[in-house]
């Protein structure tokens, strides 16, 4: 059976081999996964618990970052025990980072929910939609630190081919056009 990439056009089949695309998939399997340990905390929390919002949105999204750490190591193929300086501490403190955001984004969602009159599950809906909202926003930003700056292969020069789209041919006049005043 033939894979799915080989049915695509060669130009986007190319891009999607890219290592940053690669690592961008793995990453957001990982992001899915700690989402979803994350909303099943929030609900958990504000539904089940009645612990107040902002303080469920910061334990649900540590819940997430928990996930995360782990699952990160396998998205960047790192074996072994991590550096700490070096992986373990940044990790942490991006995390820490993600947490204000998504508490803040919690109490916004509660906020709006209230506003409207929501209760129960329709308070839910809308608390985790916007949750959801800041997650994926953090999403974009925890990618890149974590693939250009923490999980980065410091060891290994990558061509810059690797990761370029196609190169794009310019005009260049010939010496005969220059001459002409077509070159111009």
């Amino acid at each position: 059976m033939p894979n799915l990439i080989d049915k695509l056009p060669a130009a986007l089949a190319h891009r999607l081999q890219t290592r940053v695309s690669k690592q961008f998939f793995r990453f957001a399997l990982v992001a899915a996964a700690s989402l979803a340990a994350s909303e099943a905390a929030l609900f958990v929390l504000t539904q089940i618990v009645h612990v107040t919002y902002g303080a469920s949105g910061v334990t649900a999204a540590v819940v997430g970052a928990i996930v995360s750490y782990f699952l990160s190591r396998w998205a960047w193929q790192r074996k072994g025990m991590p550096s700490v300086l070096r992986e373990t501490v940044p990790f942490w403190m991006v995390s820490v980072g993600a947490w204000l955001i998504l508490g803040l984004a919690t109490k916004l969602g509660h906020y709006l929910a209230k506003s409207v009159g929501a209760q129960g599950l329709k308070d839910y809906v809308i608390v985790g939609g916007v949750y959801f909202l800041a997650n994926c926003m953090t999403f974009v930003l925890r990618f890149l630190i974590f693939h250009y700056v923490l999980f980065a292969d410091r060891g290994k020069a990558a061509p810059v081919e690797a990761e370029s789209l196609s190169p794009v041919g310019a005009a260049v006049a010939s010496s005969d056009e220059a001459q002409d005043g077509l070159g111009q």
